[in-house]
C-alpha cells in the first residue's frame, strides 16, 4: 500500500474549499443578549436604504442601495434593502467630491445611530459616477460591500475576543460521524486516522453532538475508471469531507479525487487512510478558521481611548 501515497495523495490531489471564504456572522443572535454585543444583536439582517446622497438621481440611489445588498447577500450576510428598523444595525451609503473624482463611502452603523467603521470604495471619475451606468455602479458595489465584509469579520472578532467562551480562546469541538461508502476497511481506517490527525492541535473530535461548534460527515465513492494499457484497469476515488456548523449550515467540503489501479483498495487501507485523513484534517481546520473568523484581526473601537485598543 505504500506504494500508492504518492500518487493518490499528495501532489495530485484536488481539494475543493466551496464555503470557505471568510464570512461574517455578526448578527446571529443565540439567545444571550448581552448588552453591547455584537453577535448577540437583536435581529439577524443588515438594513441597506436608499441614500440621501445627491450625487446621483433618485433611481441612481436605489440602485447603489439595491446592488450593494445583493453583493452582501452573494457573501452570506443577512442584508435587506429597506430602511433602518428599530435595533438593526444598517449600512449608510454616501460620497464624497474629490476633485474630479467621487469616492462611494460605506459606514456600518450601529442601531443607536452611531458610526461603528466607515471604508472608502475606490474613486469613480465624477462623470461615470453621475451617469449612473449599471456597470459602473455594479462595480462600485461589488468592491464596497466586499470592504464591508472586512469590517463586519472585524467587528464580530472584536466580540469574540471579549467572549471568553468564543473560539479565540478554546479549540472547536468536532462531531465527527463518520465514514461511508469505502471499500475495504476504508470506513474504519479513515475514521481513524482522521481522528488521530487531530491530536496535538487546539481542535477537538468528539463522537457525539453534545456541545459541538461543527460536523463533519465523510463519504467515499469509488466508480470504474479507463480500461487501462496492458490489462490495467483503474477506478476513480473520490472523498468528501463535508463541515457543517451547529445548525447544519453548510461550512464548506474538501473534495479529494484521483484515480487508482482497480481494486487496490478493496482490502486494507494503510497508509493511503492516513495520507488522505491527514490532509483532510487540516483542510477542515481551514474552513473552520475561516468560517468562524477566530483567526481575524479585531476592528479597533472607536469609542475606546488608544491604549485600550492593543
Amino acid at each position: 500500500m505504500k506504494r500508492l501515497f504518492t500518487p493518490i495523495f499528495s501532489l495530485s490531489t484536488v481539494c475543493l474549499l466551496s464555503g470557505c471564504l471568510s464570512v461574517p456572522h455578526p448578527f446571529q443572535n443565540d439567545g444571550k443578549m448581552s448588552k453591547g454585543s455584537v453577535a448577540n444583536a437583536p435581529t439577524s439582517r443588515l438594513d441597506v436604504p436608499v441614500p440621501e446622497d445627491t450625487s446621483l438621481s433618485p433611481e441612481g440611489r436605489k440602485i447603489w442601495a439595491d446592488q450593494v445588498t445583493q453583493a452582501l447577500l452573494d457573501q452570506s450576510v443577512p442584508a435587506i434593502a429597506q430602511k433602518p428598523r428599530k435595533g438593526d444595525w444598517w449600512l449608510k451609503l454616501r460620497t464624497e467630491e474629490r476633485g474630479d473624482m467621487i469616492v462611494p463611502l460605506y459606514s456600518v452603523m450601529t442601531p443607536q445611530g452611531a458610526i461603528r467603521a466607515t471604508e472608502e470604495g475606490p474613486a469613480v471619475p465624477t462623470v461615470l459616477w453621475k451617469a449612473a451606468s449599471p456597470e459602473t455602479i455594479h462595480t462600485a458595489s461589488q468592491q464596497g460591500a466586499g470592504q464591508v465584509v472586512n469590517v463586519l469579520t472585524g467587528i464580530m472578532a472584536e466580540d469574540m475576543e471579549e467572549d471568553p467562551h468564543s473560539l479565540k480562546h478554546r479549540g472547536a469541538k468536532i462531531w465527527f460521524q463518520g465514514v461511508t461508502g469505502a471499500p475495504g476497511d476504508g470506513n474504519i481506517s479513515l475514521a481513524r486516522a482522521f481522528t488521530v490527525s487531530f491530536r496535538g492541535t487546539k481542535d477537538t473530535i468528539q463522537t457525539s453532538k453534545k456541545d459541538a461548534d461543527f460536523m463533519v460527515a465523510t463519504t467515499v465513492k469509488i466508480t470504474d475508471g479507463p480500461a487501462g494499457s496492458r490489462n490495467n484497469p483503474q477506478q476513480n476515488i473520490r472523498i468528501d469531507w463535508r463541515v457543517t456548523d451547529k445548525d447544519d449550515k453548510e461550512v464548506g467540503i474538501a473534495t479529494q479525487l484521483h484515480d487508482i489501479p482497480a481494486h487496490s483498495l478493496d482490502q486494507m487501507w494503510g497508509d493511503v487512510a492516513v495520507a488522505a485523513a491527514d490532509e483532510a484534517a487540516g483542510a477542515v481546520e481551514e474552513m473552520i478558521t475561516r468560517y468562524s473568523s477566530r483567526d481575524a484581526k479585531p476592528l479597533p473601537d472607536p469609542t475606546k481611548p488608544a491604549k485600550d485598543k492593543k
